[in-house]
């Protein structure tokens, strides 16, 4: 699910990103190294940097170093904080994804594992639900502070269309598979994917993979051993993935649907599809795109468990969680961590929730009923509270050079130029630095 692709669609309390924030406008582009007495904190150039930049101030008020926020605009986020990353413009904190947007940089010895902040202060990882702090976890060290919202991928539906087909939200993938058949017979398309954009179908590949192997197999995988690619559980969720785009679930134009340009959230809420597998996200689209469907007629549940998979139903995939990263080479570390610590300030998670993001905090539950939707926000939060494994999305928890190949073998192996071996060869061939 890559960032670029997805978030210039998602929306922040109601209002569409707005990617037109330059790096100089919050701050100066001076960094980590410079010698202007301050610490610098960049972050990805959206409309949510006001929840930034109030915390900022707040930490202005107290601190004798004084912090500055530098923004990036989104687009540009990724590619920006890899030419500056090891340059006297370098910041003192970074926005970034977790582990597989930041291993290159704990590879180059760039950041500081924050193992003394958190002896200082417990609290910068008791107070996060252990399965997103983790995500930022490498070699076994804590090299984040999750920052903004969590985003789960949930299983949508339109529940005028499922009532018309005779269908309730599946529990298992056999009712899912039932679904798709009563759907299909009603003339809808049972399942809208936006194909086109690829990450969309990564979901599915993800969601089988865990609850047919358990979130192990893709660990290893990502540690670099190829055969897991090969393994009888990898072969097992390729069959079953193909048997579902056998059955019809996704239409036969999926490969021209695209969700960055609305047209799978259209299918669902103009009634034409009845389920989308999307990001926690999706809620805020269809109160933008289809205000009326939103509140009325928009369902959603989690993903199905399967018959006698090693996965826990209760396991997740998606983005855990934003993170700040520290440079090693910061003048003011003292500084960094008490501006860390109010990453789970009330003021913080009550600043988030304002802007439509869903904190993951030990405090957030007690503002849950502030949320612009409370029963969403309940039920998102409890889906990741108790998850044992947030499974990060695969081309985050990868380097970000595997992206491209991985995105085509998905949808190639989707719409039949791939056979289950030839993907199989694909992921085995992904770089893993």
């Amino acid at each position: 699910m890559t960032i670029r692709a997805r978030l210039p669609r998602l929306i922040a309390g109601g209002v569409t990103l707005g990617l037109t924030l330059s790096l100089s406008a919050c701050g100066s582009e001076s960094g980590g190294s410079s010698n202007d007495g301050k610490i610098h904190v960049l972050v990805y150039g959206d409309a949510t940097n006001k929840v930034e930049k109030q915390i900022i101030e707040t930490f202005n008020k107290t601190s004798d170093v004084k912090a500055v926020l530098d923004t990036i605009p989104g687009a540009d986020y990724q590619q920006k904080l890899q030419t500056i990353i090891s340059t006297p413009q370098a910041p003192d904190v970074f926005f970034n994804w977790g582990a597989g947007s930041i291993q290159p940089f704990v590879k180059a010895d760039l950041l500081m594992p924050l193992d003394d902040f958190i002896k200082d202060d417990p609290g910068l990882k008791d107070n996060f639900l252990p399965s997103v702090f983790n995500s930022a976890v490498v070699d076994g060290k804590p090299y984040g502070i999750p920052m903004r919202g969590t985003q789960p991928v949930l299983l949508f539906h339109n529940s005028k269309v499922l009532a018309d087909a005779g269908v309730q939200p599946p529990k298992t993938w056999d009712e899912l598979l039932d679904a798709v058949k009563k759907l299909k017979a009603k003339g809808y398309t049972p399942i809208a994917l936006g194909a086109g954009d690829q990450w969309p179908t990564l979901m599915w590949f993800e969601y089988l993979y865990d609850r047919i192997a358990g979130p192990e197999l893709f660990q290893k995988a990502l540690s670099g051993d190829k055969s897991a690619w090969e393994a009888p559980e990898s072969k097992k969720a390729l069959s079953m993935l193909k048997q579902l785009a056998d059955a019809g679930a996704f239409g036969t134009n999926f490969d021209s649907v695209k969700y960055t340009n609305g047209a799978s959230v259209a299918l669902v809420s103009r009634g034409k599809a009845g389920f989308e597998l999307m990001g926690s996200w999706y809620y805020s689209q269809q109160q933008q795109d289809a205000k009326e469907f939103a509140e009325k007629d928009l369902g959603y549940t989690t993903f199905p468990t399967i018959d006698g998979g090693k996965g826990d139903p209760n396991d997740i995939v998606g983005n855990t969680n934003n993170f700040y990263s520290v440079l090693k080479k910061t003048k003011h570390p003292e500084a960094v961590e008490k501006f860390l610590k109010l990453m789970y300030s009330d003021e913080f998670v009550k600043a988030q929730m304002a802007v439509g993001n869903l904190t993951t905090t030990a405090n957030t539950e007690k503002f849950l009923d502030t949320a612009a939707s409370p029963e969403y926000a309940h039920f998102q939060y409890d889906v990741v509270k108790k998850a044992p494994s947030f499974q990060l999305s695969w081309d985050q928890a990868y380097p970000q050079s595997a992206s491209t190949p991985m995105h085509q073998a998905v949808q190639q192996f989707l719409n039949g130029q791939l056979d289950a071996d030839g993907f199989i060869k694909a992921m085995q061939a992904l770089p893993n630095e």
